[in-house]
């Protein structure tokens, strides 16, 4: 079995809030735990992380031990950095034994060809948001930051995250419709050049399995807020399910 997780944007909007969702987290990886052969932590796990040289974010150290007692068992865990926690840097792979990824990954997996990313900047349109993250990734943004005092940059960055969480409101929660939905687009093109079997994304907070081909289908496995989705593939085809609705 692999394991599909994504967007859980743990430290919003509060600690008591934060922590139960980590909790249900942690409980999902147990259970990933007794029969995974792999585990994709697809991004945006965090709702924000810098890593300054000698200072990593208070808390988390729930899944963050779940996650090194995984790996230490042998089960590999991806994590590919999303936009909310793209500054990740060698912590995760030091401390934690996990196989960091900032672009897409192409994998054959029991003959099916699978497309696995976060999801973010993909596909035709969003040019503001494509140059906005190339300044945020770049060698001199992360050197400025690092100037600031962990306490204030940490504050500074939930403010601007909850500001542009409070900007697209509902919008993340309710399907485009085929034409307008950017991944899914994304991944029409794709299939025209390889032959993919299932394309697999965060990002965009809405658990989704839609068709792109007669052999392909475009696999978003939601966010860990208010639905609790994920994706699971058993080697024969992947599923959405909904940790919570599991739990009842």
């Amino acid at each position: 079995m692999i394991y599909f997780i994504s967007d859980a944007h743990l430290g919003v909007p509060d600690h008591k809030s934060s922590l139960e969702r980590e909790k249900l987290l942690v409980q999902l990886l147990d259970k990933a735990a007794k029969d995974a052969t792999e585990i994709f932590l697809l991004g945006d796990i965090f709702d924000f992380w810098f890593e300054y040289k000698s200072v990593v974010p208070k808390g988390f150290v729930r899944l963050l031990g779940k996650i090194a007692q995984i790996t230490d068992s042998g089960i590999p865990v991806h994590y590919f950095r999303g936009n909310h926690d793209m500054w990740i840097f060698g912590y995760f792979e030091q401390e934690l034994g996990v196989i960091l990824h900032d672009k897409p990954v192409e994998r054959k997996i029991n003959g099916k060809l699978f497309f696995i990313a976060h999801g973010d900047g993909l596909g035709k349109g969003d040019r503001g948001y494509k140059i906005l993250k190339k300044v945020f990734s770049s060698p001199i943004s992360r050197k400025l930051f690092s100037f600031l005092h962990p306490g204030f940059g940490t504050s500074l960055a939930l403010y601007f995250s909850r500001k542009s969480r409070m900007a697209t409101g509902k919008k993340d929660e309710v399907f485009l419709g085929e034409e307008n939905e950017r991944l899914l687009g994304f991944c029409k093109e794709m299939v025209k050049i390889k032959p993919y079997n299932y394309f697999i994304f965060g990002h965009r907070h809405l658990a989704m399995d839609l068709p792109v081909s007669q052999n392909a289908r475009y696999i978003n496995t939601g966010e860990w807020v208010k639905d609790f989705s994920y994706a699971v593939f058993d080697g024969d085809q992947v599923k959405l399910k909904f940790f919570k609705k599991e739990q009842r």
